[in-house]
């Protein structure tokens, strides 16, 4: 596997569980699986083994050298070192601007993942996720199409979110040394007069996945496919939706240290002590415990629905609810959402940035989970949000729809304020009889979606693409 981010070393969202979480699932599947994520300044290098001294990686005639290191004595992942590209504050850039060399520095690391996989693990299958790693298909295509090292190797592109493209010049092309050939209108690695780089994943890939299996379908659209339903539509025999998994480990109420007190299914009563905490750490009154208290825990971006919530925040507070919210994002909306708690002090509490504990004692101790979002290729919290018996109100789009179904939360189809007032409402007015709302929790507390079942997809789907199904 090759990917830019990767739990617990590297993490700025979904991607980072989904590269953390699989590899050890798919052990149980016989698979044996190696991952490379780049070496970023955030990453303590103490502990881990290096197993590669030197790495020259050459992009024509410019040299970069890396190093590889196994994260721990036995570990799945390994750590690309080039202090020169990646020992940085940021993963892909700091205040709000990309870096400028992010095409060489995920070319260097599409290159040195078919490097390492020479020196250190032969390869059958080069799984790539998201648009850092599109080149690598390309590479393979083209210069690397006659080297008997890769003879007979697969690659399987993950798209986690389309909306995420590696866009850069054409001029990139011979810094990055890649192919002329790749850049052929309107096939190849060409977008409307630029390179992009997950467009390599999708042209050049032996087959694509996504993850969930709305997601797969929504992306042949024009309306998600920014752009690139039509090269995804050319491609749909070989594109797969594989719904993400959870780690329980991690992500669930009965053995979840960072909560005040812990609950199961069968015995709720740690669910009301952790909603009596997360008001009080939010400092909403008392009264809050007896009316429905909504979480979200979000990327504060148009993407999230962050219009549509501020859209109907005095409604929502006229229902006579509570909303405590976590997150951060982009500016604007950041400040949307601390405007939402100025105006409506003591009911809607905000707190920006990132803060694991307080994610989780959010979704322990709220009632109800909004997720609003425009688009959604799979979702975590509110998979996270039913095993705390926190009821999702979300939108039927991507992995939102193929998970939350009518027994275990509500949902609103067309994106706008006024549906997702009604949804809420809906929510609310279901609240109010506590016997058929604690049923409805235990419901979504009972669904399973651990790994062990997207594991088996991506075996499967291993072993389609090897010829040995």
């Amino acid at each position: 596997m090759v990917s830019s981010e990767a739990a617990p070393y590297a993490k700025t969202g979904g991607l980072a569980d989904v590269v953390g979480a699989l590899p050890p699932a798919l052990r149980s599947f016989g698979d044996e699986v190696t991952v490379l994520v780049p070496r970023y300044g955030s990453i303590d290098l103490k502990g881990a083994r290096r197993v590669y001294d030197s790495l020259p990686i050459y992009l024509g005639p410019a040299r970069y050298d890396t190093a590889v290191y196994q994260a721990a004595e036995g570990s799945p992942f390994y750590l690309l070192d080039c202090p020169r590209l990646y020992d940085r504050k940021g993963f892909y850039g700091e205040s709000g601007m990309d870096y400028p060399d992010n095409h060489i520095r995920f070319a260097v690391f599409a290159r040195a993942a078919l490097a390492a996989a020479r020196v250190l693990f032969r390869t059958e299958i080069f799984h790539c996720h998201d648009w850092q790693t599109g080149p690598l298909p390309a590479y393979l295509r083209t210069m690397f199409s006659t080297d008997p090292t890769f003879l007979g190797a697969k690659t399987l592109f993950t798209i986690h979110n389309l909306g995420y493209q590696g866009l850069f010049p054409r001029s990139v092309l011979p810094e990055v040394a890649l192919d002329p050939s790749v850049y052929r209108p309107p096939g190849g690695m060409e977008f409307f007069g630029k390179v992009s780089y997950i467009k390599g994943g999708i042209e050049f890939a032996d087959a694509l996945s996504t993850v969930s299996p709305t997601y797969a379908r929504e992306i042949q659209t024009p309306e998600y496919g920014f752009g690139l339903d039509g090269a995804l539509r050319a491609r749909s025999e070989v594109l797969t939706g594989i719904l993400n998994g959870v780690d329980y480990r991690e992500w669930s109420p009965d053995v979840d240290p960072l909560i005040p007190a812990q609950f199961s299914a069968s015995d709720l009563g740690g669910k009301q002590l952790c909603k009596e905490h997360l008001v009080r750490e939010f400092g909403l009154p008392p009264e809050a415990m007896a009316r429905p208290l909504i979480g979200i825990v979000s990327r504060f971006t148009p993407q999230k629905g962050a219009d549509l919530i501020a859209e109907v925040a005095g409604q929502l507070v006229a229902e006579d609810l509570y909303v405590v919210a976590l997150g951060t994002g982009d500016p604007e909306y950041e400040e949307l959402f601390l405007s939402m708690a100025a105006e409506h002090p003591g009911r809607i509490a905000v707190r920006l940035g990132f803060d694991n504990g307080l994610a989780h004692r959010i979704e322990a101790g709220a009632d109800i989970y909004l997720m609003p979002s425009r688009y959604e290729p799979c979702g975590l919290n509110q998979i996270y949000s039913l095993r705390y018996g926190t009821v999702p109100v979300v939108r039927a789009t991507g992995g939102l729809d193929d998970t939350i179904e009518e027994e275990t939360g509500f949902k609103f189809a067309e994106y706008s304020g006024p549906a997702l007032l009604g949804a809420v409402r809906a929510a609310v007015e279901a609240y109010t009889n506590q016997e058929a709302w604690r049923d409805m929790m235990r419901r979504g507390m009972q669904k399973d979606f651990s790994w062990k079942a997207s594991a088996a997809a991506y075996s499967a789907l291993y072993r389609r693409l090897l010829g040995r199904a």
